[in-house]
Parts: structure tokens; sequence; C-alpha cells
């Protein structure tokens, strides 16, 4: 087998592999014997089917997969030999000739390839790249103390009713004698959006009948439809006055600032007074705004890098045919639109590997389950989970582990925390304090 490289420019070349019979008869053959001991044929015993009619009824297969593995084996094998950094994958030459496996014995398949171009990655301390440091005022700690006493709160049952309450009703249209007539309805004043019809159902008592009209009541015919069942378009129908009886008043009382939230929060005796919960939600933001800190840092960073690089030339027609390979869907139009992305996706990914390469960067199987520790524990977060038990967090990481896009995720993950460090500690680091309304204003611009 011979592989002949024709460099077409600086980012694009192209592969002919050449197979003769030599080096396909043996296994072929091999094959086509394996092949007749199976064959099952009426007049023959198994395993006594002459080798010809096997050939000639198996033969072509046989011969087409074997070239297939030969060719794919010694085209990457060639890749490897010769470091070759290519981008996306080798592609059937749109110049490749015509190839009869019935006929021919010697055969070329060519293939194009895609070059990563060079790219400048080097970073020093005159390379400026701002870094914002988001302020943590009181008001942040009171809103999260807040959040977490109404999220440890409790419902009871209560006797008048408040703005906020959860009613159960049954309602009755009136004046129609097959009017809509719905029981055990639930819904809370506090979404009504006319003042005055709101206030009308706060001070009220299990057995008070409130008179309203749905249609006054809300801006959104959403809201009007759900609360009365119907569709929209129906609305219309049922747009005079429906009688509310109340039959059961719920309300939601927060937390109180106490040990039993404490332990909620943060697990059994981890804080002891309202001093240190404060002191313990301070680290916790601090750590969140910390983390998004450094999420901008990242964006900023690529984007300095990607602009430093400068033009470079990438191969853009192999690129475009690839893309459209490995997604079928993908049109044109939607290509054109999307490539100067996909381009500076490539420059980036391009200069975390030259960077991870002259900074000997490795991820051991310990940096990928922090990553996916930290991963689950953001999760846990959303849900009010802060003191989640180890064999719990243990056990969802070794779940996330058992998916191959997660473990993927992961991987760039730990890699992009890895480059980010490098890059923090080589760049000169332009500190800026500002606050979250202001930083939240940064990132909306950056979509």
């Amino acid at each position: 087998m011979n592989v002949e490289r024709k460099d077409l420019d600086a980012v694009n070349v192209q592969l002919v592999i050449s197979v003769v019979k030599a080096d396909y008869e043996e296994k072929v053959n091999k094959d086509i014997n394996t092949t007749r001991k199976k064959v099952n044929m009426p007049g023959f015993r198994p395993g006594h089917v002459p080798a010809s009619m096997v050939k000639k009824m198996y033969g072509t297969q046989i011969l087409v997969d074997n070239i297939n593995k030969l060719v794919s084996e010694e085209l990457y094998k060639y890749i490897k030999d010769n470091n070759l950094s290519i981008l996306g994958d080798p592609l059937p030459s749109e110049n490749q000739k015509d190839v009869n496996f019935e006929t021919d014995e010697s055969f070329e398949f060519a293939f194009d390839l895609g070059i990563a171009p060079e790219i400048d990655a080097t970073i020093d301390g005159k390379t400026k790249i701002p870094y914002y440091q988001i302020e943590l005022t009181d008001t942040m700690i009171d809103d999260q103390v807040k959040t977490y006493a109404s999220r440890f709160g409790s419902y009871s049952k209560a006797e008048k009713s408040e703005e906020k309450d959860i009613l159960k009703v049954d309602a009755e249209e009136v004046g129609k004698e097959n009017g809509i007539k719905l029981t055990d309805a639930i819904f809370s004043a506090q979404y009504i959006a006319d003042a005055k019809i709101k206030k009308s159902f706060v001070g009220k008592a299990v057995g008070d009948i409130v008179t309203m009209n749905p249609s006054k009541a809300y801006d959104n015919e959403s809201e009007v439809a759900a609360l009365l069942k119907i569709k929209k378009e129906e609305i219309g129908d049922h747009n005079g006055d429906f009688n509310f009886t109340i039959k059961e008043i719920t309300r939601y009382t927060e937390a109180e600032i106490n040990q039993d939230l404490f332990d909620k929060v943060f697990g059994k005796d981890t804080v002891k007074d309202e001093k240190s919960f404060r002191e313990k939600i301070k680290e916790q933001i601090q750590k969140n705004l910390d983390a998004d800190s450094d999420y901008k840092f990242s964006l900023d960073a690529r984007e300095t890098l990607i602009k430093k690089a400068g033009e470079i030339q990438f191969p853009d027609a192999f690129l475009k045919r690839w893309a459209k390979t490995t997604n079928k869907e993908l049109t044109d139009e939607k290509l054109e639109e999307q490539y100067a992305d996909m381009i500076n996706d490539l420059k980036w990914h391009l200069i975390q590997e030259k960077m991870a390469k002259s900074n000997n960067v490795k991820i051991e199987d310990q940096d990928v389950d922090e990553f996916a520790k930290k991963v689950a524990l953001a999760q846990f977060a959303q849900y009010g989970m802060s003191n989640v038990p180890d064999d719990v967090l243990n056990g969802y990481v070794a779940d996330m582990k058992k998916d191959q896009k997660a473990i993927n995720n992961m991987l760039n993950g730990v890699m992009n925390e890895k480059i980010n460090a490098i890059i923090k500690s080589t760049a000169k680091l332009e500190e800026k304090k500002i606050s979250l309304e202001d930083f939240n204003k940064l990132l909306e611009t950056k979509k």
C-alpha cells in the first residue's frame, strides 16, 4: 500500500492511497474460506459449499469490507505518524476516480484533509484583560436570608384571608342557568390586576361569598381562561360576574430566623447564631460572585486572544463541506450565518490546545471528579440544597460519569478552568470594582 501526499496549499492536503492485490488478497481469501464454513446451501453439506460459489455470492462485499478497513487504517496511521494536525475528519475527495470492485484489482482512494493553521497563542504581562470584581452588599445578604426564610416556610390554615393567601373556592356564573360552575378552584388574590377587586378578597372568612368579574379582574386572557378552565376563545361567552364561595384559606408563613432554619440550610449545628448564619451566607454569595467574575473573565480572555491571533487562513471550502456532512439539516444559508462564529470557536480551540501543550497541561481523573462535584453542587443549590451528604453527591457524580456526553463536557470544563488559570496568572489583569446590576448589564451586551 502506498500513500501519496499532495499539499494543495498551507491548509489543504490531499492524500491518495493506492491499494494493490497483494495488499488484500490473503485476507480476502481467508474471509471467503471462513464464510464458506458458515454458509448453508441446498445440495451441499454445511461447510462444503465450493469456494468459487461463495466468492461469486459474497466475494465483492468481502473485498469492499477489507479494502475499506485497510484504507481507513492506513489513512489514520499516516496522519498519526506524520503528526498532522487536522480539522474535522478526512473527507473523500471530490476528485475521487471511479472505482469498480467487480473488475478492478488495483484501487486509488483520494481524501481531502483540512490542516490546522499555526496560531499565535503567546501571552505575557503586557496582555491586558479586564477582571471585574462584583461588590458584595448587605442587601444581597438580606435578600438571601429572606429567600431561605421563604424557602423553608410552612403552610397553615387561616381564619381571615390576606392578599397572598391561597384560596380554595367554589364558583358559579351569575345569571346563567347553564353557566360555568367550578368546584375546589385554587387561586390567590395577589395576582388579580384590578386593585379594588383584589381588596375585595382580603379579610374574608370561610363561607363568605365574593362577587367578581374575572374579565375585569385580570389583564391577561390566559389567566382568565386558566381560572375558569375554559379556552381563551370562549371568554367572550362568560365575561360577566361570578360568585366565589370561600371554602378554605391557606397561608404560607416564612420560617423564623432561628436554629431550626440554620440547620435546614447548612446542616445541623454548622452555625449557631444569626451572625454566623449571615457570615456563612456571605461566603456563599462571594463564592458565586467570584464564579461570575471568572466566567466574564473567560469571555474577555477568549475575545482578547482571538483578536490577538489576527487574520488566519483556514481551509474554508473544506470546513463548509465537513460541516454539511456532519449536519444533514444545515442549509447553505444557515452555514454562512454561522460560519464566522464557527471559525472563532476553532481559533479558540487551537489557542487552548497550543497553550495546553506549551504549559504541559494534563487532566487527571481527580480533576474530572472535582469538576463534576462543582457542577452537581450548583444543580443542588438551584433547589435550595446547600448541605448535600457526601454519599448523595458521590452517587450523583457517578451517574453523571456514565454519560459519555457529560464526560466530554466535564473534560472541556476542566480544560477551560486550567487554561483560564494560566491566563489569569500570566496576563496583566485590569481589576475593576463593579455593582452586580452593572455587571449583569455587561453580560447582556455580550449576548
